[in-house]
């Protein structure tokens, strides 16, 4: 939709199927959260329809009766775009789209968040990502899209005729770009790869959550760092690092880009290397807002997005923001039943925010241990082991050795005790 779509407001209509064994309430929920994703690339809803049915059509996903039906309900509320709740098939897609005719664009979800994603990127690599992501979704339906291509791609130029080879053209343009946006990528992740060894020694904490849960509120609220806060979903998809400091001990933090329900596979894929921050933390801290009818399904989205990345295996505490939000003390009942553990926040207000804090100084400390260390100077080589392994708490200069009190894991210490011997 874009820059002009955003200024001008234009109209549109959802459009999403019941079928069979999915309760009307939750395609009604998908469908708020479908309005927020409209509102955030710019639309104005106009209406929303629902269709029970068996199964998806095959060739226009909701019947061609009903797409007819939808089509003049479109036309007769002023609306210049119908987006549809589910990601649909390139042919689904020509077929609504030869229906609708020229005035009136047909969307699906997976393209309305790839709209959003662009609109958001800031920093070269997630205008990459976004770029790969979009040309691999619109490689399929290019039968339909050569036109517009054109123009986004900015270097196939006017051509008379729509023919095959045309087509095909663009087709090769496109393989050829997503293969160079490919290698930008490996690049980069080399670049991330380099940058984290270099922190390897310093303890690191990842946010991750459902869009618009409160995590960049979180890590302003933790780190004091000036990030951007927007009550958008998917305000930010850049990862940020900030160094935060808590009672002497320091550590990284980390805010990634937001999780959503049917977020598109290829996405995922994109942008793992965004959530390599997460990959490489010590902790990941689960952020939901505590307020929300939605958290279980959001729990549910952040535990499917965390496996399909391989990163379920990392410690992580459940952080329930917005708290504030809360006044129903049955609603915290149930919740503190159903989040055993959690730690419950209000970021924005600075609620509890000592229990987070104080939990993360825990995870810090799990499996160390304080002792003190005598080194004698004749072996002074190894304090620039221990300075880099473990946390130095206090030091103390003798005639024969330097007496050093460290929080270290077993495994260093035992590391040491090796050196020291020897």
């Amino acid at each position: 939709m874009g820059r002009a779509a955003v200024d001008n407001k234009e109209k549109a209509l959802l459009v999403g199927l019941i079928l069979p064994g999915v309760p009307a309430s939750m395609i009604d929920d998908q469908l708020d959260e479908l309005a927020l994703l409209a509102d955030t690339a710019g639309a104005e809803v106009a209406d929303r329809v629902t269709q029970k049915r068996p199964g998806i059509d095959p060739a226009t996903f909701m019947g061609k009766g009903k797409a007819d039906e939808t089509v003049r309900q479109a036309g007769a509320l002023g609306c210049s775009l119908i987006i549809l709740n589910d990601e649909i098939s390139p042919a689904q897609m020509k077929n609504l789209q030869r229906l609708a005719g020229e005035e009136l664009k047909i969307m699906d979800r997976t393209g309305l968040i790839l709209d959003i994603f662009r609109k958001h990127a800031q920093t070269r690599e997630a205008r990459t990502q976004v770029e790969l992501a979009r040309l691999q979704y619109s490689l399929p339906r290019l039968t339909r899209m050569w036109t517009h291509l054109e123009r986004q791609m900015g270097g196939v130029g006017t051509r008379a005729g729509a023919g095959e080879s045309q087509i095909e053209v663009d087709r090769r343009l496109i393989q050829n770009r997503i293969s160079h946006l490919k290698k930008d990528l490996a690049g980069i992740e080399k670049q991330r790869i380099t940058q984290s060894q270099h922190r390897r020694d310093q303890f690191r904490v990842s946010l991750v959550g459902y869009t618009n849960a409160g995590k960049s509120t979180v890590m302003r609220a933790l780190s004091g760092a000036n990030v951007h806060i927007q009550d958008q979903l998917f305000a930010t998809l850049d990862t940020t690092v900030r160094k935060v400091e808590l009672e002497g001990e320091q550590f990284l933090l980390s805010d990634t880009v937001g999780f959503i329900r049917k977020l598109p596979h290829n996405l995922v894929a994109s942008f793992r290397s965004t959530l390599r921050e997460a990959a490489d933390s010590d902790l990941i801290l689960k952020v939901m807002d505590a307020s929300s009818s939605q958290i279980h399904i959001h729990y549910q989205t952040i535990t499917d997005v965390l496996i399909q990345l391989d990163l379920d295996e990392i410690p992580s505490l459940i952080v329930l923001n917005k708290l504030d939000r809360v006044a129903d003390p049955a609603l915290l009942a149930s919740l503190e039943r159903d989040f055993p553990g959690a730690i419950f926040i209000s970021a924005l207000r600075q609620l509890k925010l000592d229990h987070l804090q104080q939990a993360i100084l825990d995870a810090m400390h799990q499996g160390q241990k304080k002792v003190v260390v005598k080194i004698p100077h004749y072996q002074s080589h190894l304090l620039d082991v221990i300075y880099s392994t473990m946390k130095v708490l206090s030091r103390k200069n003798t005639d024969q050795t330097v007496d050093l009190e460290v929080r270290a894991h077993l495994a260093d210490l035992n590391s040491l005790k090796k050196k020291l011997g020897d």
